[in-house]
Order: structure tokens, then sequence, then C-alpha cells
């Protein structure tokens, strides 16, 4: 969450307005931490319940993960912002991707060995 929000200030700070034309109202950097939290935790559930009913709970976890993380790059591409903010959000989903699925898969490696 604090990667995230960092980031996403870091693009506010170099002009990025995360202003998504549906409402036309910016994503405030609180927005950031938030969902990035909650999809942490979905994350975390869903490593926890592969551990308990895969046999292979490391593996599939990995291709879950980047398989979600992959589809979650579509809504930036039809938001219809500009250019620099979609260019930001598509950097804002990669940026919790990069830190937690390599954190969870070690952790499930540790515990299904």
């Amino acid at each position: 969450m604090v990667a995230t929000t960092l980031a996403a200030a870091l693009a506010q700070a170099v002009g990025v307005d995360f202003e998504v034309p549906d409402g036309g109202e910016s994503i405030p950097l609180s927005g950031f931490a938030v969902v990035t939290g909650f999809f942490s935790i979905v994350g975390i559930v869903i490593a926890v319940a592969l551990l308990r009913w895969s046999a292979r709970p490391t593996e599939r976890f990995v291709w879950t993960a980047v398989a979600l993380t992959a589809i979650s790059l579509v809504p930036p591409l039809l938001s219809g912002a500009d250019t620099a903010t979609i260019t930001a959000l598509l950097g804002l989903h990669l940026v919790p991707a990069a830190v937690m699925i390599p954190t969870l898969t070690r952790s499930l490696r540790t515990r299904a060995d």
C-alpha cells in the first residue's frame, strides 16, 4: 500500500491528474491505498486457499496472480483518461504486483515444503 501510494504521489507531483472522464473527478491518494490494500488481502486469501486445497500451491498462485494482474490492466486502457493518467495507472497496477506476488510466492514455497 505504501509503495503504491508513494508512486501515485510521485506521479501527481510530476503532473498526472488521475482524472477519469466518467464523472470527471480525480482519484485521491487514499483511494490508491484502499484499493491496493483490498486486493492485497484478496491475494493473501487466494494464496491461503491454494495452500490448503492445491497439490501445487506455489505454481497455481503465480499463474493466478499473473493472470489477474494482466486482467487488471484492462480498465485503465478503457477509462478514457488522458495518456499520462493511463500510463500512471498501468504502472500503479504493476507496483503492488511486483511487491505482493514475489512475497506471497516465497511464503507459499516455504510453507508448502
